[in-house]
Order: structure tokens, then C-alpha cells, then sequence
């Protein structure tokens, strides 16, 4: 320090805390020392860190680099201390300190500051920025990485999203919407992405339109339906969900609101915290507040979101509230509906500081959602489940599976009946016949591969495949018109990553009784889009074999309605051409029947509006190749959802330029409001 400089008194460190959505009484006067006063000594000043709210820094901690959020950050912070901001104040001798007068406005209003060397002075100095003023030097151009996959802009990308949808969604654009993100992180987990993956898969939707509800809103928000999961906290973001990208208390602003004052609009539990959730219809929430790492606790303070909570609990509006649970290692979001704020009051934290605590009741008459989750959990915990209403069977399988299938009806709970009209059978049996797919059998296998698994340019399985493997921790990438596995005649083990619809169930499958079609099938555990879910099982037949009344009969002849699942190549700075062809175009006509023998697959039901789709898997055995059917799950299911796929249909009609009559030759009751009436 320049010892020139007189000594001033320093205003508190406390007081230095730029806040970017303050509460709406916030001062914005700038700080004033007196020129008149002794020597103190006071905490250095690199002490001083300012809190950015939830915006400014979040892409380089918000998520880890591969397919998961960061163990870090739920509800205010990247790190795990959420409640509040995190600080790294350690203790340090107290030094004597420059004049408060030259520490930069925290609200960046102007570009002012002052001369170090002037001592106490008033006068502003402007501060120099960039390149000297009348420099030849030219000015240094941004160098665009090659490797980076983040998008500016795409002149010939089509969102599909009008700005009135942007604003305010739909059910179908918010299907949309996620699946094409989902789409995009699988891509760049494909190619290794090197870091922040999520990140640049979010903001390259938002910077190219692929977004909806982006005004925030009290109450339910358009397309998003009570019991909704989601994987990622982005996910939440580019719906309009929870708008925050890291921050757990959402709320408008006193600008936004139609009401006087700050609203909160949804809430997001962190699960490392003192909220109390095990209550299925009430939530006791912690507030937030700053939590020091080294050095005394701080008391939370009543603004920005705590502020919004206690509003709402005066105005009595709804909150969205976002359960955060963890399945299989992996953070899960589950949307719970409407709650309202009842009560607030402030506690003792464990650290000793002032804590403000705010319960939420749910409102009734709301589907289940986190009930739901708690159901499953306590079935997926305990072996028996005799006493369970409408217990039928404990496997289905006989041992056939790694997973017992069970068996309910608690639509008729007298009714005990299991369907003994079939064989059980993990895989597709071929009676001795095999797919004439004209593939040349001294090509089969990848022979050097042996006693590692297909991941080099140099295996062909690979090469089969477009030079990557289709799978990315055991999830589907994209949907292509044919993939191949790993056969017998492989050197590979047989835990390959390209051997995954080979390896059977993965999931606690349940086949339980509908009330208008018959049985279905459904899962306890939550499905992230792109998971395999089970493998068509029956017996390949030809067109003469196929019986007329095969009520279980999968034809990959039919006609099914398009759909596009893929990543778009202009979201990841590809070239469009790079597009994954989506068009299942087999050289053969592909028929299975499950009447007679058949696994889980027999029992997934039509719908018009799937969340299931199949892929044909080619995989070789003795010599032979063979096509295998695998279903997948199209978007992310939560729990106890039926599990349905397209049966597609036999014929379309045409009834004008661009409109078309799909005839099957059974009656849709999937009740779905794009059922085109008919399946079969």
C-alpha cells in the first residue's frame, strides 16, 4: 500500500453485498466514509466476495461434465451449501485498508473509479478499459474453438416453435422441448463432450428458439402435468417449470407481479437440507440464506426469496413445488402439484443462526404425484407384497428373468386370474429359421475385440454402425434403420456396451390389469428417455404361419405414424446433412407372435401417443443373422405410467392434399387426443 495514503474509517464488510433482484426497498445509494475519523482495523478486503444472486456464473458449476447435475447446488448455490450463499471467509489478520472509496459501485451502474494514489478524493477517474486510445495495434479477433459445440446463432434452423408458444406452451410443445434437448446431451455424451455438456445442450435450445413458457407465472404452468420427471434441473428451466437455473425459490418480481409486491412461484427441495418431506401433502421448507464455510453463521434475511415466500403466504397464492428424490445414484425432480403457503416462522438452525422455516399444504383434488414415489419405493423395498391390494403373482417369469414381473388387479380384486394362455420366454425364439438379411457371414463378429469391450475405430461392430456405438451407458442415442449388436461369433465380453438388448430386464416391470384394455404393463422405477425397456419376445413367423385372429402379432410392415427422436445436426454446430436417418427401411418383412409364446413386450397395449417406440436390432448367432425387436422409451416415464407403443396400421387412405385416413383393423380406445381411431 502507498503509506501516502491517509488511513479512513471502513464501512463494514456486511454492507457490501451487490444483490441483482434485490427486494423492492433496496437502496442503491452509493457507500460514503467519512474523511475524519482514526485508524481502524479492519478484515482484509480480498475478503469481500459479492453475491450474484443465481445468474452470473452458474455454466461452469450448475452440472458436471458427462450426463448428471452436479452433486453440488439444488436450492441457492453451486455448491452444496444451497440454503444461501456460500462465502470463504477465513480468518486473516486484519490489515490496514485502501480508502472504501476506490472499491467499484457493486451494481456496475457506471464505469467510474478513483485514482488509487489520490488519496480520500472525491473526483471520479474514468477507468480504462480495453486498448489505448489511438492504438495501431490491431485488435486481437475472438479464436473460435473447433471443438466447442455452442451455438451463436443457425440462419436455416426451423424451432418449430411460433413466439406466442414460446411465451406460453402446450402439452405437446413441452414433449417437444425436452425430448430435443435429451436428444442433444445423448449426442454429446456420444462424442465424449469434454465439460460442461449440459450446459452447452441448454443453452444452445435457448439461443435457437427450442424453448417454451419463458414468462414467468403463479399456478400451473401450460403443458406440464402433476407427476411430470425430470433428470435435469435445465430441463425445468427450458419449460418454464422453475426458472431459476440454480436458485430453489422462484418468484416475480414486484415489476412482474399483477399484484403489489414480490410472489413466490414454485420452490424446489434441495434434500441436503432441514426441509421436511416425508409428509405426502405438506412440506416444511427452509429458507434461504447465506452459509459461511469458515467463520461465525450468518442469519437469513428476509428478502429476495424469503421475502416472495412470506408474501405469498399473506396473498395466498399457489406455489409449484419440485420433490428432488435420487434413484439408482441419479437426481430425479418430481413434479408435485400446487401448494400453498400456510404459516412462517423463524428457528435456530443446527449452525446456530436465525433460520426462517415456511410450511406449504397441498391443495386437494390434484393427481398424485410424490405419492406415487413414495408407493414405489416401500414396493421396491420389501420382498413381499402379499398384503398389497389386488396382489396376484409374485414373477410372472418363473425365475425366466434377473427382475421378478408381478402380477395385480386392482380393478377387480376378487378376480385372481393369471394368463396361463402362453409360454414365458426371456428372447425370441426362432423355430430353426433365420432372417435372410443378405449380409456376407465371413463379416460377422468383431474378432479384434478380444477381452475388451467395442469402443475402438478399428472393431467392426463399430464400423457396423457408423464408427460409434449406439448406446451410451446402456441408453439409446439415436434412433437408426437398423443397429447392430454383438453376436456369438464376437470376441467381446459379454458385459460389451454393445450387448444390451441381449441382457434382458433391467427394470421392475408389472403387469397389472387396466380398466378398458385388457392387461398392461407398467414399470416401478422411473424411465429416462432413450432406456431399453424389454425386448419383443415370440416366435418369427412367416406371412403364410401368421394367423388371422393373432391378437399378438408385431409386423414391421405396418404402417406407423412418423415421429422425430433424434438430435437436429444445427443444435451441436453440425452440418444438417449429418441428420440420422430415422426411416426403418428393412430388407425383409419382420413378423413375431406372442400368442402362444411371448415375455412382458405381449403385454404393452396400442396408444396413438406413445411413450414407447421400437428399433430393430440385428445380432448374429451360430452363422446366422437374426432381427430382434427392442422397445425403448421414447420421453422420460415417471413411475406406474402404462407403458404403450404404436401397433401401427395396415392401410392409409387418402381424403385430400395433405390428409390421410390411417385403418387398422381393431378400434383404438387409447383415448389419447391424437387417437387416429384404429390400430392393426
Amino acid at each position: 500500500m502507498d503509506k501516502s495514503i491517509p488511513i479512513l474509517e471502513a464501512t463494514p464488510v456486511s454492507s457490501f453485498r451487490p444483490d441483482k433482484r434485490a427486494s423492492d426497498d433496496t437502496n442503491d445509494e452509493s457507500h460514503k466514509t467519512s474523511t475524519a475519523s482514526p485508524p481502524r482495523m479492519v478484515s482484509p478486503l480480498r475478503t469481500i466476495s459479492p453475491f450474484d444472486d443465481f445468474e452470473n456464473d452458474w455454466y461452469d458449476d450448475w452440472y458436471d461434465e458427462d450426463a448428471g447435475l452436479n452433486t453440488g447446488s439444488i436450492k441457492g448455490e453451486p455448491s452444496d451449501d444451497v440454503n444461501g450463499e456460500t462465502d470463504d471467509s477465513s480468518a486473516a489478520p486484519p490489515l490496514m485498508v485502501t480508502p472504501l472509496q476506490t472499491i467499484r459501485p457493486s451494481d456496475d451502474s457506471n464505469n467510474n473509479c478513483y485514482d488509487v494514489g489520490a488519496g480520500p478524493s472525491t473526483v471520479p477517474v474514468k477507468r480504462g478499459r480495453g486498448r489505448p486510445k489511438g492504438s495501431k495495434k490491431p485488435k486481437k479477433p475472438k479464436t473460435d474453438d473447433p471443438n466447442s459445440r455452442m451455438v451463436e446463432s443457425c440462419s436455416d434452423f426451423e424451432s418449430r416453435i411460433t413466439e406466442v408458444e414460446r411465451e406460453t406452451g402446450n402439452q405437446e410443445i413441452v414433449g417437444s422441448v425436452l425430448k430435443r434437448f435429451d436428444a442433444v446431451r445423448r449426442r454429446l455424451c456420444q462424442l465424449n463432450h469434454p465439460k460442461h455438456l449440459l450446459t452447452t445442450a441448454s443453452t444452445n435450445c435457448t439461443k435457437l428458439g427450442v424453448q417454451t413458457n419463458r414468462r414467468r407465472r403463479i399456478g400451473a404452468v401450460p403443458g406440464v402435468q402433476v407427476g411430470d420427471i425430470f433428470y435435469y434441473w435445465g430441463e425445468m428451466c427450458l419449460v418454464g417449470l422453475h426458472k431459476p437455473t440454480v436458485a430453489g425459490i422462484d418468484y416475480l418480481t414486484a415489476a412482474e407481479s399483477a399484484v403489489n409486491g414480490q410472489a413466490a412461484t414454485s420452490v424446489v427441495t434441495a434434500g441436503k437440507y432441514d426441509d421436511e418431506t416425508e409428509e405426502l401433502d405438506t412440506l416444511i421448507y427452509s429458507g434461504h440464506g447465506r452459509k459461511v464455510k469458515h467463520g461465525p453463521p450468518c442469519d437469513q434475511v428476509l428478502q429476495r426469496g424469503n421475502l416472495a415466500l412470506e408474501a405469498s403466504e399473506r396473498r395466498g397464492n399457489d406455489v409449484r413445488v419440485v420433490r428432488r428424490e435420487v434413484h439408482n445414484n441419479e437426481k430425479v425432480y418430481i413434479y408435485d402439484g400446487l401448494y400453498m403457503v400456510s404459516r412462517s416462522w423463524i428457528v435456530t438452525g443446527k449452525s446456530g443462526s436465525q433460520e426462517f422455516r415456511f410450511k406449504l399444504v397441498r391443495k386437494p383434488d390434484q393427481p398424485p404425484g410424490y405419492a406415487i414415489w413414495k408407493l414405489v419405493e416401500k414396493l421396491r423395498n420389501h420382498d413381499s407384497i402379499d398384503p398389497r391390494e389386488g396382489f396376484i403373482l409374485q414373477d410372472l417369469s418363473f425365475g425366466e428373468e434377473l427382475l421378478p414381473v408381478h402380477l395385480v388387479n386392482e380393478v377387480d380384486e376378487d378376480d385372481k386370474t393369471i394368463p396361463e394362455d402362453f409360454e414365458y420366454i426371456r428372447s425370441q425364439c426362432y423355430s430353426g429359421m433365420k432372417d435372410d438379411l443378405n449380409v456376407d457371414i465371413q463379416s460377422l463378429g468383431c474378432h479384434n475385440c478380444e477381452g475388451e469391450s467395442c469402443s475402438h475405430q478399428n472393431c467392426t461392430c463399430m464400423g457396423k454402425n457408423g464408427g460409434q456405438l449406439p448406446y451410451h451407458k446402456n441408453i439409446l442415442v439415436c434412433r437408426k434403420p437398423l443397429i447392430y449388436e454383438c453376436g456369438e461369433s464376437c470376441t467381446c465380453p459379454i458385459d460389451c456396451p454393445n450387448r444390451l438388448v441381449q441382457t434382458g430386464l433391467k427394470l421392475h416391470l408389472e403387469v397389472f390389469k387396466t380398466t378398458n384394455c385388457g392387461w398392461g404393463l407398467r414399470s416401478w422405477d422411473p424411465i429416462r428417455a432413450g432406456t431399453f425397456i424389454c425386448e419383443f419376445a415370440g416366435v418369427s413367423k412367416t406371412k403364410e404361419e401368421v394367423e388371422e385372429d393373432d391378437d399378438y402379432l408385431f409386423d414391421t410392415s405396418r404402417i406407423y405414424h412418423s415421429f422425430i427422436w433424434n438430435y437436429e445436426p444445427q443444435l451441436l454446430r453440425e452440418d444438417a446433412s449429418a441428420q440420422v436417418s430415422e426411416v426403418i427401411n428393412l430388407p425383409t418383412q419382420v413378423l413375431i407372435s406372442a400368442k402362444e409364446k411371448g415375455n412382458v413386450g405381449r403385454f404393452m397395449n396400442h396408444s396413438c401417443s406413445p411413450n414407447v417406440f421400437w428399433q430393430p436390432i440385428e445380432y448374429e448367432n451360430n452363422g446366422y443373422t437374426y432381427v430382434r425387436i427392442g422397445l425403448f422409451a421414447m420421453k422420460h416415464i415417471p413411475p406406474m405410467t402404462e407403458l404403450t407403443y404404436d401397433y401401427g396400421v395396415s392401410s392409409v387412405e387418402k381424403t385430400g392434399e395433405d390428409e390421410v385416413i390411417y385403418r387398422g383393423k381393431k378400434i383404438c380406445l387409447c383415448g389419447s387426443v391424437q387417437c387416429r381411431g384404429s390400430f392393426g
